[in-house]
């Protein structure tokens, strides 16, 4: 029996024969971009480009296996492939055919055909190597605006790749749970307009622009656009009302919007991984005009943005959505703090250019008010090069330490794996922060972690620690919720952990940030 394993496992470990002519067809016609290793379905059922074939010959016999493989972001310790469907069957020599009827419900993305033949494997050069394992693009609705913001009364343009005939849109806006009829399921959006019918059946081969939206007197926000098709396949596109005029309102939101591209792990160029620095280092620009991967909505979305927003709605605080150009545009600090007393970042500023970077130490030099809501704030310099966002150096290679604006930088993550409270040291040095909170010294509230903060040399002088979660990655390793004012009048709070918006809907977190709330936009 030992000798039959043995024997099993020696011949799977040898060479096969080569996979000659190696090709993938989707059984129709080819959408544009396709190629010899790529071809693109829609399993919709329709009879149309639902199927897809891995085309081959083989000098010898030989059993082929074919794993369909879903690709994660490497980089950052999600591992690097998930299996979504295997099989196997044995040849004789000549021409051969594998065949993958993905299921209805098949998430839009690459997916990378990794064939084995005995010990040889295609497919299995990782992000890096060069391709040479068929890929088969999973197409939804993919949908993006070809800018992040749009002011009120400005058409907006979106790109749209899809085969489906017919599409309805509609356009969403988080404002706070509403009736099921009125709301939508994945983006928790309230419905601002009907849906609109829109005959796609000339466009099913490639992608093309769209002008759909003439943001109205709709207030400043984020939204949504929909688009669905009669076979149940949905895509979103977000985009930002930004205020008609900067400083309608007192207080500014700057979303995360060049991190949300920097964590985009959506497939442009065909070769089954993410086109993101977060995937490989072959990338060192991430284009903006790529769809979101997840059906259209932003990484952590949910967890960034999401919660916050309801935040400001069922406290009926009024404020100026803005996106990174949108800050980017602003002449000046001085400029930005005519307009505004104080600018939030509710999630994960990682990503600035030099100009943003300016503005922001600007402005709070000139007794501007900041608060940031998640962690690793202000990290790196990116540069905005036509549609692309191209990676830099760390702020704080380049002599300009985060710390230095936020009172807090990035320690460290190790996404999620362990979390634990803060622990109150500052209610007693700065009792306005826990008015009403019911916390004192040494209570602790919350599970947070993902990415973590603290004091360095640089912070500014006079900083309060409000919580700490002690040694959570590790001996020195601590989270740190802080507080400075500055000569200037500059009042700067930073939650020290990625995930503190999250939790916003705790009773004691709502009044946690209505206190700093309340501090910090009083000009």
């Amino acid at each position: 029996m030992t000798a039959l394993v043995l024997a099993a496992a020696a011949a799977l470990a040898a060479p096969g024969p080569p996979l000659l002519d190696l090709r993938v067809t989707n059984g129709s016609a080819p959408y544009l971009g396709d190629r010899r290793l790529l071809t693109t379905v829609s399993p919709n059922n329709d009879g149309f480009r639902d199927t897809a074939i891995v085309h081959f010959r083989l000098t010898r016999a030989a059993t082929v296996r074919m794993e369909v493989v879903a690709t994660n972001m490497v980089r950052a310790g999600k591992g690097g492939t998930t299996i979504v469907w295997r099989t196997a069957r044995h040849f004789a020599a000549g021409a051969g055919t594998l065949t993958w009827r993905p299921a209805r419900d098949t998430q839009p993305r690459t997916y990378v055909m990794r064939l084995r033949v005995g010990g040889r494997v295609y497919g299995g050069n990782g992000p890096s190597g060069p391709q040479d394992a068929p890929v088969v693009r999973v197409q939804g609705i993919d949908a993006v605006f070809t800018k992040r913001s749009y002011a009120p009364g400005e058409s907006a343009e979106l790109r749209l790749a899809t085969d489906a005939r017919l599409l309805r849109l509609q356009v969403f806006a988080y404002q706070s749970p509403g009736r099921p009829s009125e709301q939508d399921v994945k983006t928790s959006g309230l419905a601002m307009t009907g849906p609109i019918r829109v005959d796609w059946s000339a466009h099913r081969d490639r992608p093309a622009l769209l002008r759909v939206v003439r943001a109205g007197d709709w207030p400043s926000g984020l939204y949504f656009l929909r688009a669905t098709a009669a076979d149940g396949r949905v895509g979103y596109a977000p985009f930002i009302v930004r205020p008609r005029r900067l400083g309608t309102n007192r207080v500014a939101v700057v979303l995360a919007t060049n991190t949300w591209a920097a964590y985009n792990f959506a497939d442009g160029d065909g070769d089954g991984w993410g086109d993101s620095w977060y995937v490989t280092g072959r990338h060192r620009s991430v284009d903006l005009q790529r769809p979101f991967l997840d059906f259209g909505v932003p990484f952590r979305f949910h967890d960034w943005d999401l919660e916050f927003i309801a935040w400001l709605n069922r406290t009926g605080k009024a404020v100026d959505f803005l996106s990174d150009e949108d800050l980017g545009a602003v002449s000046s600090g001085e400029e930005l703090a005519r307009r505004y007393d104080l600018v939030v970042f509710p999630g994960h500023e990682e990503y600035v250019t030099q100009h943003e970077y300016d503005v922001i130490e600007q402005y709070r030099n000139a007794g501007g008010n900041l608060a940031f809501l998640a962690a690793n704030n202000l990290y790196r310099r990116v540069d905005r090069v036509g549609q692309r966002l191209v990676r830099r150096a760390l702020w704080r290679k380049l002599g300009r330490p985060e710390s230095r604006i936020v009172g807090v930088q990035y320690v460290g993550s190790d996404h999620g794996q362990r979390q634990a409270g803060y622990v109150v040291t500052g209610a007693a040095a700065a009792p306005w922060a826990f008015d009403g909170t019911g916390l004192q010294d040494g209570d602790v509230f919350g599970r947070y972690g993902i990415e973590i903060d603290a004091r360095t040399p640089a912070s500014p002088h006079g900083l309060q620690v409000l919580a700490h979660i002690p040694d959570l990655l590790g001996p020195g390793r601590s989270a740190e919720m802080t507080y400075y004012e500055t000569p200037a009048g500059a009042k700067v709070f930073a939650a020290g952990a990625l995930n503190f918006g999250a939790s916003l809907g705790r009773p004691e977190i709502d009044r946690l940030l209505a206190n700093v709330w309340a501090r910090l936009s009083l000009p």
